[in-house]
């Protein structure tokens, strides 16, 4: 897996490494790195988070995922997903093959329960899909702005291993942010999340998400190639909102 995610380095790539401070109602709760490479045509991402301060004397959770794949017309192509999360209980690694956005293989270990109320998934929910840190990448196609509505208009088809949705986006403005290493417009796009197979639709989180209107991402560009990348995401949840926001969002031509 790293032979093949060190194969989409790129000579003429942007180097990117965020910083982000996670907090639930206002109090810190956990912290997230990412880094990796970003070119017009090419990615390839790791990340880490884990819980902090107070949060870990209810859970010590932390995780790490990488993906790499190409970038073309406008679309991210995962080639390759990997994510391992542990908490007091268990670890748990999945591993995901795609080719043009096709599953080609998964592995999960332990493997997930197929507990009963599950939507199936099919074939057709494999298809024309992002992982989950390919997701984070938003590419602009053509010459227009990075900063406009067309970074929010669209729907985002994910799939982590064992369920598919989408994240639907939409356009609501702009904001100017000030972090370490980046300083100038974000584009603000609202989020609503439209399960596809692999939840149990009876699930109290699954429905509270489907209604959930408190979702909400803020855009921050990378030149060179051509996308943008998550400054700012928050989250209504079932015990108040959790907001994920960057102190560093730096980027660096190689």
């Amino acid at each position: 897996m790293l032979a093949m995610l060190a194969g989409f380095a790129s000579a003429q790539a942007e180097t990117w490494r965020a910083v982000y401070n996670v907090s639930l109602i206002g109090l810190p709760i956990g912290t997230a790195d990412v880094s990796g490479q970003i070119s017009s045509t090419a990615y390839r991402i790791e990340a880490t988070a884990k819980i902090v301060g107070l949060a870990t004397i209810l859970s010590n959770a932390k995780g790490a995922a990488t993906g790499a794949g190409a970038i073309a017309s406008g679309k991210v192509l995962p080639a390759a997903f990997a994510t391992t999360a542990a908490n007091s209980k268990m670890t748990r690694t999945v591993r995901m093959a795609l080719n043009d956005g096709v599953v080609t293989g998964v592995d999960i270990s332990p493997p997930i329960e197929d507990r009963p109320g599950r939507v199936p998934l099919r074939d057709q929910d494999k298809r024309g899909v992002v992982d989950p840190v390919g997701s984070i990448l938003v590419p602009v196609a053509g010459s227009q702005p990075l900063i406009s509505p067309a970074a929010c208009n669209r729907s985002i088809p994910i799939f982590d291993g064992y369920t598919r949705f989408d994240l639907r986006l939409s356009y609501v403005g702009q904001r100017r942010v000030a972090a370490q290493g980046y300083s100038g417009p974000v584009v603000v796009c609202s989020a609503r999340y439209v399960p596809i197979a692999g939840h149990d639709p009876n699930r109290p989180a699954v429905k509270f998400m489907i209604n959930n209107k408190q979702m909400e991402v803020w855009l921050a560009p990378i030149e060179s190639a051509r996308v943008l990348a998550p400054f700012r995401a928050s989250l209504g949840t079932m015990i108040g909102t959790v907001v994920v926001e960057a102190s560093a969002f730096e980027v660096d031509a190689r």
